[in-house]
């Protein structure tokens, strides 16, 4: 009995591609079976909406695998994509935390294997386990810090080169592949949806790819994207 307790708890984090450890890898024994117990695993097609902008919080959404779009939008229709979510990330957090309305739009970019949490459910588990409140916390914390990276990279740049180079920094050091040609990462956004994260056109993006393939700063091949010089990148905003 012991040994398949303990094969559940290791499930729970193999079952996910998270970055480093995981949201709940580093849990007792304990916390792992009660999670086990309430959490639902479902898989999303491409561009299908987890929750919506402004909807009630149902619970939240724990991704193991693929990559989700949390977007926003204004009365007029203009959008403005916040970030893209990696494997490991808690969705929805913050609004089922302080019982708040959804703040983004989430929408998957991929198939995507999600582990949902009710919020009444997710709330007894933390109030039970007293070590995931210290995870959430964390959690937390870390989103505000990408939210204050994101402010100053769009309120302080000087330009679209300049936000376009900070984002592909941005991702370089989060997802990037180090090999003897540069950095390699998987573009899976288009030049709409990047337009969309830095708050400028399509026609711009297009032409700032153009102009960092011309300098050979960066490669792009389908939707796979090589920088070749990441301290041309750097020096773009200083």
């Amino acid at each position: 009995m012991h040994f398949s307790n303990n094969l559940k708890a290791i499930e729970t984090c193999k079952d996910c591609e998270m970055q480093s450890e995981g949201f709940f890898c580093q849990l007792s024994e304990e916390a792992l079976q009660s999670l086990e117990s309430i959490k639902l695993t479902n898989i999303y097609p491409k561009g299908a909406v987890l929750f919506l902008e402004g909807q009630s919080p149902r619970g939240v959404y724990m991704l193991c695998r693929g990559r989700v779009k949390l977007s926003i939008c204004s009365a007029d229709g203009k959008m403005l994509i916040l970030r893209i979510s990696e494997p490991g990330e808690m969705l929805g957090l913050s609004a089922v935390v302080s019982d708040r309305l959804y703040k983004a739009t989430a929408e998957t970019l991929e198939t995507c294997q999600v582990n949902f949490i009710r919020k009444d459910d997710f709330l007894n588990f933390l109030q039970k386990h007293g070590e995931v409140c210290f995870r959430v916390a964390q959690h937390l914390s870390q989103n505000y810090h990408t939210a204050y990276v994101q402010i100053r990279s769009l309120g302080l740049s000087h330009s679209a080169l300049e936000k376009l180079a900070r984002l592909l920094i941005d991702w370089c050091e989060g997802s990037g592949t180090r090999t003897e040609q540069g950095i390699r990462l998987k573009l899976g956004l288009t030049h709409e949806e990047i337009a969309k994260m830095i708050g400028t056109s399509r026609e711009t993006v297009s032409r700032l790819f153009s102009e960092l393939k011309g300098k050979e700063t960066i490669h792009l091949k389908g939707s796979t994207l090589l920088v070749r010089n990441m301290a041309a990148l750097q020096a773009m905003t200083n």
